[in-house]
This record gives C-alpha cells, structure tokens and sequence, in this order.
C-alpha cells in the first residue's frame, strides 16, 4: 500500500461534524482522499460541540481535501441534492460512501436501562430514522452513480449492539437492520463490481462516549453489570476506522468479502494499521479483551493473553439461548 492509496479517490462521510465520522474523514484524508463530509452544523458554535469547519480543517491537516456540505439526513430532499452536487463537481465519480450519520446519541444516554414500554412509541424514528433509514437513502443515490462506472465501496457503520444487547430494543435492531442492510445490498450490487460491507467499531472514545461513560461510572446501572467502559480499558480512537475503511477501499481483492461484517480491530491487524497513540485494540471477541474483562487484574497485562477469537457461533449462542432454555 502506498502513502497515498485513495488519492483520486471521492469519499462521502455523512455525519462528519464530530465523533467516529469526524475521525472517519481524518483517516480518509491522511490517505489522499478528497472526502465530503456532512452534517447539521457547518460553523463553530459557542458550545463548541464541533462542526464541519473544524473537520474541514483537521482533514486538512491531515494532507487531504475536506468539502462541507450542510446536510440534515432526516431531509430526503437535502440528501439528494448532496448527491447532484458531488455528480456535478465530480463528473459523476464517488468511490466510497460511508453511511455513519446518527442522531439519537443523546436520546440513548437520556433512556438508558429504561425497559422500551415505558418509552414513547415514536422514540423508534428518533433512532432509526437517521440512523437506518438515512442509511439507505444514502446508499440509493450513491448507488446510482456508483453502478454505471462499475466500481465502488459502500460502508455502514454498525455496532455489536446487532448481536448483543448494548443499549436497548430500538438500537439493536437497528443496528441489526444495519447489518441486514449492508448484506442485502452486497447481494443486488456484487454483479456490478461494487462492494457493501457492515463496519463494527470496538468501545470508541467519542466526545458523547467518553461523557457518557464518566457519567454512568458511578450510577447504580453499570456497576451491576460490571461496568466495561469507565476506565477506558481497550477503547478505541475515531481515527482507527477511518484508517482501516482507507485500508478496506485500497483493497483490489475488497469483493471478496462484500456482505460481510468486518470488525474494526481485526482488520486494524490485517492490514496492519494502528490508532492514534500506535496500539492496536484488540477485538471484542478476542480473549485478549474478554479474559481481562472477566479477571479486571489481567488488564496490565493483556497483551500476554493470546489474540484468539472467540468463534461467531459460540457468541450467537448465546445471544440467541432463552433464559427458559
């Protein structure tokens, strides 16, 4: 792989402002890519929760072209007319699209432990609107120009939300429905050359995460399930999975595994790219993570343990045993 393998190449990152696709877009740009980035917030606001001119600037930094685009993903209209733009100004070329919008961070954190019947019923659009029906939106009209020039990645950022439960009944469906989204895509686009993959981050240090996880540290909810995310063991920066989707879209043989989940961690090791501090996590399913998880004083010593995965059908056996069972 050279230093600059997505030079040329057209990327979209919508949800870029801040968090996992602000740190996505970074990792695009350091590999030469001209990446537009969307959100709801272009300029920097006084509460200074981050913007797209603060993206556009880091990208910068970081050797590559950043182009802002204002973009509510809630809005069909306003998403189609993101997509006419980067047709005009591109000749109709975009190469990667990576579906990573979501709006319903604060919602979760404001519900959490809450059993879903006592939530309002419409509380499901709030999460999955954005989140999963943007998700496809996007990856209509970037499939329209994607298909016609026989090539192309599209990424959709998921969670091991859609195998275990993390966050409640609306974010693990729809981060399930996320997962069935990528496969059923790969299915109607592999004959075009076009690749769709489900993308699962680890446990990522993102500004909403890092406030979150703080907050809960000493609430009676995570303390009794043992608390894996207050002291930051294994976590991951944004930056990781946008260096290894750069490394997923430098990838000639990517087809091959189109419909697939690809866990971030484990790609992070094949192709051999490292976070921002140089580590490399480890994957959740990795005993490397789950022996320190069970035996909290192993964790100074984690990478002793061996970088083993646990296997997809010892884990979904689990999920999917009753308790009656």
């Amino acid at each position: 792989m050279t230093s600059k393998p997505l030079e040329g190449k057209i990327a979209l990152v919508t949800g870029a402002s801040r968090g996992l696709g602000k740190g996505i877009a970074i990792g695009l740009a350091e590999a030469g890519a001209t990446v537009y980035i969307t959100g709801r917030t272009l300029h920097t606001s006084e509460e200074g929760m981050g913007s797209l001119e603060e993206t556009q600037k880091e990208l910068e930094a970081a050797g590559g072209l950043g182009i802002p685009v204002q973009v509510d993903h809630g809005e069909d209209e306003q998403v189609r007319l993101l997509f006419e733009r980067i047709a005009d100004e591109q000749n109709g070329q975009l190469d990667l699209l990576v579906n990573n919008a979501y709006s319903a961070v604060s919602m979760l954190k404001e519900t959490y432990g809450e059993p879903f019947w006592e939530l309002e019923p419409n509380l499901w659009d709030r999460v999955n609107q954005v989140g999963l029906r943007g998700h496809y939106i996007a990856s209509v009209y970037a499939a329209r120009m994607m298909v016609p020039r026989k090539q192309g990645l599209i990424c959709t950022l998921s969670s091991w939300g859609g195998l275990l439960p993390i966050f409640g009944v609306l974010y693990g469906v729809g981060k399930m429905a996320c997962d069935r989204l990528a496969l059923e895509l790969a299915l109607e686009l592999k004959p075009h050359n076009i690749t769709s993959l489900s993308i699962w981050p680890g446990i990522v240090g993102t500004e909403k995460f890092t406030q979150f996880a703080q907050e809960q540290a000493s609430s009676e909810i995570l303390p009794e399930r043992g608390n894996p995310f207050a002291d930051g063991f294994n976590w991951e920066t944004p930056l990781l999975t946008g260096r290894v989707i750069a490394g997923l879209a430098a990838d000639s043989q990517i087809i091959k595994r189109t419909g697939k989940v690809q866990i971030v961690a484990e790609q992070a090791r094949r192709y051999g790219v490292v976070d921002r501090e140089g580590n490399q996590p480890a994957s959740l399913r990795s005993l490397q993570f789950i022996l320190p998880m069970i035996l909290p004083q192993l964790r100074d010593y984690s990478t002793w343990v061996p970088n083993i995965y646990v296997p997809w059908w010892i884990l979904m056996s689990g999920v999917l045993k009753s308790p009656q069972a």
